[in-house]
């Protein structure tokens, strides 16, 4: 959860207000590290839904007794309603309760999807998320996580697949590392 700065935080951040309104358990991680107020946009909504809320507490392997319990204390104040684990993902510390506790909130349901249906996604989502994976693995920390990519046209013909895409990027300045000298990183 974050205030979103730009566009593309603000679209990141309605996917995130979706997710509470069609999740089946809310699974809430947050670093005891963290010395940042949580948002309390989230603690109203977390306090909101009807749906079981698991919070994480993770790191706990940096905190003493004292601290750990006074966290405990606080985040029960603050999402009473929350079953709340301390674990250390680095450390592996009560981590192999998660999934178990996971599958113990959750409802039993019909299938959303016949069993030969792999996916609810669309072609074009999985052209624009190679593209990025690609973008991603390729520019290393020069390309922040804010690139976008929109598949315009996709047509099959012969054989051959037609794919048309746009890559959005947060400044002007990051155009040129996309397309690089001469073309060169772009085509890569």
């Amino acid at each position: 959860m974050l205030d979103p700065k730009y566009g593309l935080q603000e679209k990141m951040m309605d996917f995130v207000k979706d997710s509470l309104q069609d999740a089946d358990v809310f699974l809430f991680i947050v670093d005891v590290t963290d010395k940042a107020e949580p948002s309390e946009f989230l603690i109203d909504k977390l306090n909101k839904i009807p749906v079981p809320v698991l919070l994480l507490l993770n790191k706990v392997d940096q905190t003493d007794q004292a601290g750990l319990e006074k966290l405990v204390e606080d985040w029960h104040n603050r999402i009473p309603k929350a079953e709340i684990l301390p674990i250390s993902a680095l450390n592996a510390f009560n981590t192999e309760i998660i999934l178990p506790k996971i599958k113990s909130l959750l409802p039993e349901n019909p299938p959303y999807y016949d069993k030969d249906q792999f996916t609810d996604k669309p072609e074009r989502f999985f052209v624009n998320e190679a593209i990025r994976e690609k973008i991603l693995l390729n520019y290393d920390k020069e390309i922040p996580y804010s690139v976008e990519v929109v598949t315009e046209q996709f047509k099959e013909k012969e054989g051959i697949i037609f794919i048309d895409s746009i890559i959005y990027v947060e400044r002007d300045t990051q155009k040129g590392i996309i397309i690089g000298h001469k073309g060169e990183a772009i085509k890569k």
